[in-house]
């Protein structure tokens, strides 16, 4: 039996969460999701997932942040990180946060599921 790569996402947008979910499960991906940040770093210790994709614009707190955090942190640094938003040019104002990809919203899902696959073939290869 394949196992399945692991994915966690971080949006404070319940129905954004929802799309994601169904639309990367179908993808054949294990999808876990998070509404909040404690959410999220229990998800992260308890699931350790391949990818991380993370709201850039949360309440209360920048997913940059949280990028930059886990990029920083040797448990975490080398899980691919793709940040979200429907604010590019805010994003792009404040720089990168050492993310590995950059997704505007709204965003084809196919591209995004291409982009997604393509981060697990290289892990896969490494």
């Amino acid at each position: 039996m394949k196992v399945k790569n692991k994915i966690l996402i971080l949006d404070d947008d319940r129905y954004i969460l929802d799309v994601l979910n169904e639309a990367l499960t179908y993808a054949d991906f294990e999808v876990k999701t998070a509404l909040d940040i404690d959410s999220f770093y229990l998800e992260l210790d308890s699931n350790k997932p391949d990818l991380v994709l993370i709201d850039f614009l949360l309440k209360g707190i920048n997913g940059g942040e949280i990028c930059h955090q886990l990029k920083i942190t040797d448990v975490t640094d080398s899980i691919p990180v793709i940040l979200m938003s429907g604010y590019p040019k805010v994003f792009g104002s404040l720089g990168t946060y050492g993310c590995d990809e950059f997704i505007a919203k709204p965003f084809d899902l196919y591209t995004l599921i291409d982009k997604i696959q393509g981060y697990m073939s290289i892990s896969a290869i490494n």
